[in-house]
Parts: C-alpha cells; structure tokens; sequence
C-alpha cells in the first residue's frame, strides 16, 4: 500500500469544514502546491469531495467527525478494538487474524478499498462517511448453533440505533436493515469451522450515516443515509455501543439461540403482515410476510397456508 500519512494529514486539516489555500498546506507540509494537489486527488479517490474555489483553497463541503481511537478503547477496556484509516475490508483485517482473537475483538475503519457485501457484492465505502465495523465471535456450540445470528445482530443494531435517536429503523430478513423502505445498513456473516469443532464468526457490518449521493452511484438499491432522515448519530459511541450490546446479545444467543429474540424481531420487522415477492433463483412466490421461527426462516402465508423459506431475497410486491 502507498503511502498515506500525508492524505490522512490533510484530511484531518479540512475535516473543519474552512478553506485553506494549497500555498498553506504547502508550506505546512514541506511540499509543492502540485504535490498538495496530487494528494487531495488520493482524498478524492476515497469518496470525499474537495472543492477547489480560486483564491480560497481547498475546503470539504462540510465538517466531518473522524473516528477517535482513544475514545472508542476508552469505552471498551474489555475489548481489543483496531481503529484504522485506510484498509481492504474490515471483515478480512479480522479473517487474517483469527488465531489471536477474543470474543467481541472488532475491528473499525475510515475507508474500505474491498469492502464487501453478501453474495459477493461491493459495499461501498467513501471515507469517513459511514460506520464499517467487523468484530469475532466464538461459539463453542460449532456452526449449527450459528443458525439465525444474522437476525439477532440486525435487532440489535436497529434497538442501538434507535437507543441514539434514529426510531424509524427496522430489520429486513435476512441481513438488512431499513428506514422509510430504503436499505440503512447491511450485514455479512462470515463463519469458519467444522461439526464438532467451534464456531469462529466474523461479523460485518455497514451503516450509511452521511454518504452522499455522488459515492452511492454503485449501489443497485434505494438507499437511504441517516443524514437525510435529519440524524446525527456519533459515530465514536454508535461503534462502542454496538460492540457492546452485540457481545451482549451474542451470549444470550448461544443460551438459548434465536427463540428470545423472535418477539423483538417481529415488533421492527419492516415487512411484517406486509404483500412480498420472494425471489429464490428462477421462482418467483408471492405472499403475506409474517415473521421468522427460530431457524430464522421467512414465515410467508400462501393461500391462507404459512410456509417456511430459508433462502431468497424478498421485496415489497410491486417494486
């Protein structure tokens, strides 16, 4: 990887929201305005806008919060937290490292390069905008005890979220989250291990906070970002406090598995009594959504019968 510290640098000088001139930066920096302008491209690149206005210099369109080491660590003293600027993918900062971790170790970044999403996709990630957040768990019970944690975690991210101001939130079966029908925050279970053996589970995690619409372009889905919704969430204690609820949550899962969290997930389910089309390869099934069981399945009713689907994508009927 090249070399960053001077992009990082200016980052955290225009992360005020003021103009400074390339003339400034320059001196400050021991280097040529050219040299400047060479890396506010790099900055670019990461999916922030800097604007250039003759006679003034450079300047973001406005201030922004950077993640704060000290105070996420503070925050947690039980966890051993990685809070980085610049990385691939938060979940494979963790998958490279599995042998020396903890549960509810975690990993938090500014910008993904590689950041990843389910079924292989791109999540997008500019600079500073969003939370990307990955942390390790371990479950003794081996990997047919995982059936459904993607569904615990996405309660209790939503439970987080509306704890710091957000109430609109709700789940999406399996792995989304949603506000005002438009996809808020994804999540990707990764999970190593073999019957008989632990369970070890990287858990990501994707939040659109303040992502603008230009970085959003590759996204295929209606998104939505909390900024819009008029939220402004600290993303320094939404981190602590999602690692926290989420060991929290991921012990009383491994007690009894997804059977409490049902309730709770039915009360935010965003598509729950609602008409849904469920696409699963070429079939297309058309029911009214009603909840999960304690495999986590998507409960449909057809023709007045309840059925139980496992796997598939699921949107509102019409869209």
């Amino acid at each position: 990887m090249k070399d960053i510290r001077v992009p990082l640098t200016l980052i955290k000088i225009l992360s005020d929201g003021e103009f400074y001139s390339g003339e400034y930066l320059g001196e400050l920096l021991g280097m040529s305005r050219a040299g400047i302008n060479k890396h506010i491209q790099t900055i670019r690149e990461w999916g922030l806008d800097v604007f250039p206005v003759t006679g003034k210099g450079y300047s973001l369109p406005e201030p922004m919060q950077l993640l704060d080491e000290n105070v996420i660590r503070a925050a947690l003293p039980a966890n051993n937290v990685a809070v980085l600027p610049v990385i691939d993918s938060t979940n494979q900062y963790l998958l490279d490292r599995l042998e020396s971790l903890h549960s509810g170790d975690a990993c938090v970044a500014e910008y993904q390069q590689a950041g990843r999403g389910r079924r292989g996709r791109q999540w997008q990630s500019p600079f500073g905008a969003n939370l990307y957040l990955s942390m390790f768990w371990r479950l003794e019970q081996g990997p047919a005890a995982a059936v459904g944690v993607s569904l615990a975690i996405g309660i209790v991210i939503a439970e987080v979220l509306h704890r710091l101001g957000a109430h609109d939130v709700k789940v999406k079966w399996p792995n989304d989250l949603y506000m005002h029908d438009r996809k808020l925050a994804g999540i990707l279970v990764e999970l190593m291990g073999k019957t008989g053996d632990a369970a070890q589970l990287v858990i990501g995690i994707g939040i659109n906070l303040r992502m603008r619409v230009s970085s959003g372009q590759g996204v295929t889905q209606e998104w939505i970002n909390l900024q819009e919704a008029g939220i402004d969430i600290d993303r320094n204690i939404l981190a602590a406090t999602l690692v926290t609820e989420l060991s929290n949550a991921l012990e009383v899962f491994e007690q009894g598995g997804l059977r409490s969290f049902i309730p709770r997930w039915q009360a935010i389910d965003n598509y729950y009594n609602r008409p849904v089309k469920l696409i699963m390869g070429e079939r297309e099934i058309h029911g009214i959504e009603r909840g999960i069981d304690e495999q986590g399945a998507l409960l449909l009713e057809e023709n007045s019968e309840i059925k139980a689907y496992i796997g598939g994508e699921i949107s509102l009927r019409g869209k």
